[in-house]
């Protein structure tokens, strides 16, 4: 089964990417993950200053998943401009790399675009807008806040022609008025989801077992809840989806191309299995073909989901390929 993307421009030569706050800048994965088997990276949150993140612990492991709060450490705009980007170039070249952009005002977004957009080694910006983790910004998260998205998203716009992923939360009641704020704004496509807000306290003691308390909720917990945004957001959009949140396998990426990603984004499952990325990718062209399916695109957007717009419609094949509905 064929499993090129073509999307942004570019060619991915498969649809499974490794996800933002996992691969760091590439360079801390090369030893154990082999990223040109992937589509692509997308690189830790870049800030306008260094952050050194919060107090240790800072993930912790619990029966469906984890919970992290790291608070976006990153050695900042200026360093990722000099340092990063050019070893992406020397190292990477021939993977698809998204820039992970993240602040705590809307300014701050457009100055790390600004210092980063004519660097090297990398295709566009995914704007980390909804990260439970960054308690220095007061009020909503800027994936909660439509009119606050707009401006961050708009702002961006002015300053790159490159690609611009906008990463939505899963707490919010409703996508629709986000999702229309970023297309207004001039988003390429949408991330959907990013960690989930969550709490784990010692049974012993009651004590936070991070050192910052609250964090964001990742693995096989969030499945579900990516697969039900990505689903309900391919019903309001056409902008291209690209789908993170608990896929540890070729079976959980082909849940997500099902009801709309056209990608997907790997993340805690590397923690546990550094080939976790790879291997989905062996099993996503394995179920493909068993199922027939001459390329991966023939795996996408087809869900038998009572209550979907679209469900009539993926019920009967596309004119120019063949559907292969995965339920």
């Amino acid at each position: 089964m064929e499993l090129t993307v073509d999307l942004f421009g570019v060619r991915f030569q498969n649809p499974v990417l490794l996800a933002s706050g996992t691969c760091g800048f590439g360079a801390e994965v090369i030893s154990v993950t082999r990223v040109e088997a992937l589509g692509g990276l997308v690189t830790k949150s870049v800030t306008l200053e260094p952050r050194a993140g919060n107090p240790a612990p800072r993930v912790a492991e619990f029966g469906a998943g984890m919970l992290n709060s790291v608070g976006l450490a990153n050695p900042g705009a200026g360093r990722v401009r000099r340092e990063a980007l050019p070893w992406i170039e020397a190292n990477l070249s021939a993977t698809v790399v998204f820039v992970s952009v993240a602040g705590h005002t809307t300014e701050e977004y457009s100055q790390v675009v600004q210092i980063l957009d004519d660097g090297p080694g990398f295709l566009g910006f995914e704007l980390n807008l909804s990260c439970p983790n960054d308690a220095q910004r007061s009020g909503l998260p800027f994936a909660l806040d439509p009119e606050a998205l707009h401006q961050v998203v708009s702002g961006v716009r002015r300053r790159t022609e490159r690609p611009i992923l906008v990463k939505l939360a899963p707490n919010t009641p409703d996508l629709t008025p986000v999702i229309r704020a970023a297309e207004d704004a001039g988003a390429d496509g949408l991330t959907l989801v990013n960690t989930l807000p969550g709490l784990i306290v010692g049974p012993e003691d009651g004590r936070s077992v991070l050192g910052a308390g609250a964090g964001g909720v990742s693995g096989p917990a969030l499945r579900a809840v990516g697969i039900h945004a990505v689903w309900s957001a391919a019903q309001q959009t056409d902008l291209p989806l690209v789908g993170v949140g608990g896929i540890g396998s070729g079976k959980d990426a082909a849940q997500y191309l099902a009801v709309g990603a056209s990608l997907v984004q790997i993340g805690t499952a590397s923690f546990w299995d550094s080939r976790a990325a790879e291997r989905s990718v062996h099993e996503l062209r394995s179920l493909g073909a068993a199922r027939g399916a001459r390329s991966v695109l023939e795996l996408r957007g087809a869900p038998i989901v009572p209550g979907s717009a679209r469900t009539a419609r993926s019920e009967e094949p596309a004119p120019d390929r063949e559907s292969v509905p995965l339920g």
